[in-house]
């Protein structure tokens, strides 16, 4: 049963992300715990995060064939998160698993609210690296790692907005570069756990498998709904919300 849970949990991941395109990683660790059953939150985490780093290879390999991958930025940007992933992975894994999941439950509230914001930003396609956002990249790149290392996530709703900061760059270019960054972030914190012990493999690789077939589905959907993108978004933070609710509640009372 719980071999089947972590299918069909992970054709759910691949699902919203195929057809909201984004933010589905960050219900990964929730239903690993809540559905799943995985009740160690570490344990959660570093398996999530092998899914993570597989379904957005995936993805990545797609946007680069259609020209969205700036690489230039995308490249020292991820470099500088991998050493911020390492170090948010060790220091995740010191923390209680109750306080860290609370913590996490925060962070979903923060990336529920990216999501509602407005994607209008237009943008220059032709950015480069250069000496001017070259220590924006950098620093962004540290920080949001760091944040995907510590809550085991892809980081997506972190990473694009953060490379439209430090660059201009438009929507499109930023989703496609941010890939870059969640694949490698995720694979470093799935590298970290993995050394501790921390990962369940079979459920990973159940999970990596229906994500792919979710997000077949999600993504020949999302053509026909393309209309309805904003009320897509908004539905799916509104599922954010909800969850982070419950896991704060559950949490601070485990930890209570």
């Amino acid at each position: 049963m719980q071999e089947l849970l972590a299918l069909v949990s992970g054709v759910l991941v691949g699902f919203s992300l195929g057809l909201v395109g984004g933010g589905g990683s960050i219900l990964a660790v929730p239903l690993m715990v809540y559905v799943v059953g995985v009740p160690n939150p570490h344990v959660a985490i570093g398996t999530s995060a092998v899914a993570v780093a597989v379904n957005a290879a995936v993805n990545l390999s797609g946007h680069a064939r259609r020209g969205n991958v700036l690489w230039s930025c995308a490249l020292p940007f991820a470099a500088a998160g991998v050493a911020g992933a390492f170090i948010g992975s060790v220091l995740g894994k010191m923390l209680d698993g109750h306080k860290l999941l609370a913590l996490f439950a925060l962070l979903m509230l923060v990336i529920a609210g990216l999501m509602l914001r407005s994607r209008a930003h237009v943008g220059d396609g032709d950015v480069r690296l250069n000496r001017s956002n070259l220590p924006a990249l950098l620093g962004l790149g540290l920080g949001t790692g760091t944040l995907s290392g510590f809550f085991g996530i892809g980081g997506g709703f972190l990473i694009v907005p953060a490379l439209m900061l430090a660059t201009g760059m438009p929507i499109l270019s930023a989703v496609g570069s941010s890939l870059v960054a969640v694949t490698t972030f995720g694979a470093t914190t799935a590298a970290s756990y993995a050394w501790s012990g921390l990962i369940v493999w079979k459920l990973a690789l159940l999970f990596v498998v229906g994500g792919i077939g979710g997000g077949i589905l999600g993504g020949r959907l999302a053509g026909a709904l393309a209309v309805r993108r904003g009320a897509l978004n908004a539905t799916f933070a509104a599922v954010i919300i909800a969850v982070a609710l419950y896991m704060l509640v559950r949490s601070l009372a485990a930890w209570g």
